[in-house]
């Protein structure tokens, strides 16, 4: 049986829906009462399963960078205060920004720089933001999945 490449037949295609069918597991990611391998084990299966699912077309560390720029930017807003009441003072004033990075990853879906995978992961990691220390946490599982994303490239 002849392969044909050139159509949606051949095994281009075959791989295309294998890696349409890759899905991540959100379940593991907690911002509190924080699992000790979250910075490590769980942010390295996350990377690998994003890269993965990127079919190296989406999912560029470069657009990724951009996600976790933001938010190392809303970090840095809320932790310049000095004490606790400060900082919460300052990310109950930024939330609503920090929450529109769940829309800024969806309209990156659509113009497909990300795809589902990394989208999700995203979205359900802002989600779980509502004080200053899930920010914090959120930043430093950012930090490690990208360690790990960019180690895959």
């Amino acid at each position: 049986m002849a392969q044909n490449y050139g159509n949606n037949r051949g095994w281009g295609n075959q791989q295309r829906q294998e890696a349409s069918r890759i899905t991540i597991s959100t379940n593991d990611v907690r911002l509190k009462d924080i699992p000790p391998n979250l910075f490590s084990d769980i942010a390295k299966e996350k990377a690998a399963t994003v890269h993965a699912a990127g079919e190296g077309k989406k999912n560029k560390s470069t657009q990724l960078r951009r996600f976790y720029d933001e938010l190392v930017m809303w970090f840095e807003k809320v932790h310049f205060e000095r004490t606790p009441k400060d900082r919460q003072a300052k990310y109950e004033e930024v939330a609503p920004f920090i929450q529109m990075l769940v829309a800024k990853a969806a309209y990156a879906k659509g113009r497909e720089h990300v795809d589902e995978c990394f989208e999700t992961l995203f979205s359900y990691l802002i989600s779980q933001i509502n004080d200053a220390e899930s920010l914090r946490n959120a930043k430093l599982f950012m930090e490690a999945f990208m360690g790990f994303y960019k180690a895959q490239e």
